[in-house]
């Protein structure tokens, strides 16, 4: 009986991801750990293993497919003394739902997730929405699902489902500005003045520009991925800031000492080479020990009180950024911190991150001082409780004992989630931060 290979869920919030690369052919053998494909998601590449042997006997999605959902049918396997050509000859057994465990005996899949149902999937009844202003509209739950996230108004969607039901193809037809468009339903409310970018629908907005005079790139799956943590977490997060200036001049003189002291291979390659990041994450990481209360993660059950901290740092890649994860960071030394955030940071750029390697977290760090930023906000990412936000370190005039003499100074910003971290609580970590920072020997005893 020839057995469904289905588009895995490679972490607990993918719903969708791109077949990158078969590493088996149709006809060929496949063992148990033998890795069969590489499966790319918003984050990273992966490697997906079989769990049971057999033969390749059909590919149903090519490689280089996109945004193939959770679950789908990628491919064929029949055992072994079983006909490949029975794959072709009958519709292999169908998929069994997202929400139930994945029986042991079918072909390798990850762990189950929360995953959209592919969109040959949606039910033969269509289901009716209505628009604010009472315009009814027979759309599947698929399609409505992907009309919220692009903003496009599924009152204005021309349907091409049975009985001009609204179905997903009609959605990414609308987004791109393909598909037509009806005009506005009489009794609709029209804004005052100009309208709202993200309340509008992709039609609207590119009626606002010039035919021609704009390229438009369609989202990766990163970015789409970015934008909708980033809006939860701006609209459910009750955010505030908290800014201190910090001295660096001890910092920078241990730095330096640190470095030069480095001991080095034959081919005159140092240990390490510390940077400011990774006394700013030594710094945090010991400050959140130090005021534990602080050290949390909100949830509707209770507070989560975290032991260890675990500190994400902020990666910028092409389209997107991602934060890789520096366990129990208070436990490790600077050199330790420096070489495992230089291997994080490389894989990270490569897409090869796993992704225990940057989910969760205790807190972050977003450094954004290379580019001469001098301060800046940064966006919590639940459900951590803070983020903090580095900026460029400088000399400016400062006065001691009524003179004016120059001096190292470093702005930092800490963003809280008020629920979890009130603003006293927020003031003690930041100032935790501010007394280690300004005097690195405290992090080497």
């Amino acid at each position: 009986m020839p057995t469904n290979i289905l588009m895995p869920a490679l972490s607990p919030t993918m719903e969708k991801g791109n077949l990158a690369k078969w590493l088996k052919k149709e006809g060929e053998k496949i063992k148990s750990g033998d890795v069969i494909a590489e499966i790319e998601t918003d984050k990273a590449t992966m490697e997906y293993e079989a769990v049971d042997e057999g033969t390749l006997a059909k590919i149903v999605v090519p490689e280089g497919t996109q945004d193939v959902a959770v679950n789908a049918v990628i491919a064929v396997m029949v055992a072994d003394g079983e006909d490949a050509k029975a794959a072709n000859a009958a519709p292999p057994k169908a998929a069994a739902p997202a929400a139930k465990a994945p029986d042991k005996t079918s072909a390798p899949q990850a762990a189950p997730a929360k995953a959209a149902a592919p969109q040959a999937a949606a039910p033969a009844a269509p289901v009716a929405k209505t628009a604010d202003y009472g315009a009814r509209v027979f759309a599947s739950p698929l399609a409505k699902r992907l009309a919220k996230d692009a903003g496009v108004d599924l009152s204005r969607v021309s349907g091409s489902g049975p009985h001009g039901r609204v179905i997903a193809r009609d959605i990414e037809d609308a987004r791109s500005g393909k598909g037509a468009m009806k005009p506005a339903a009489a009794g609709a409310p029209a804004a005052a003045g100009a309208p709202v970018a993200a309340s509008m629908s992709d039609k609207q907005i590119l009626g606002l520009y010039e035919e021609g005079s704009y390229e438009l790139v369609p989202h990766d799956g990163m970015r789409r991925t970015i934008a909708q943590r980033l809006t939860a977490s701006t609209q459910t997060v009750p955010h505030f800031y908290l800014t201190m200036d910090c001295e660096i001049g001890k910092l920078l003189t241990a730095r330096e000492e640190i470095n030069s002291a480095a001991p080095k291979d034959k081919d005159g390659k140092p240990a390490y080479k510390l940077s400011v990041n990774d006394f700013v994450i030594k710094a945090l990481a010991l400050a959140l020990q130090r005021i534990p209360e602080a050290n949390v993660s909100w949830s509707e059950g209770g507070m989560l009180k975290h032991k260890h901290s675990d500190i994400g740092v902020a990666v910028a890649l092409p389209g997107g950024l991602i934060t890789p994860i520096i366990r129990q960071a208070e436990l490790k030394s600077l050199s330790v911190i420096a070489n495992e955030g230089k291997d994080l940071i490389a894989r990270a750029r490569g897409k090869k991150l796993k992704p225990h390697e940057y989910q969760g977290g205790t807190s972050s760090v977003s450094n954004l001082g290379m580019y001469g930023i001098k301060d800046f906000t940064a966006v919590i990412n639940p459900p951590q409780s803070t983020i903090l936000a580095v900026g460029a370190g400088e000399e400016r005039a400062v006065v001691r004992n009524g003179q004016i003499v120059p001096a190292h100074i470093m702005s930092v910003t800490l963003s809280c989630d008020h629920r979890s971290v009130d603003g006293a609580l927020g003031a003690e970590l930041i100032g935790a931060f501010k007394k280690l920072i300004e005097n690195p020997i405290m992090m080497v005893v």
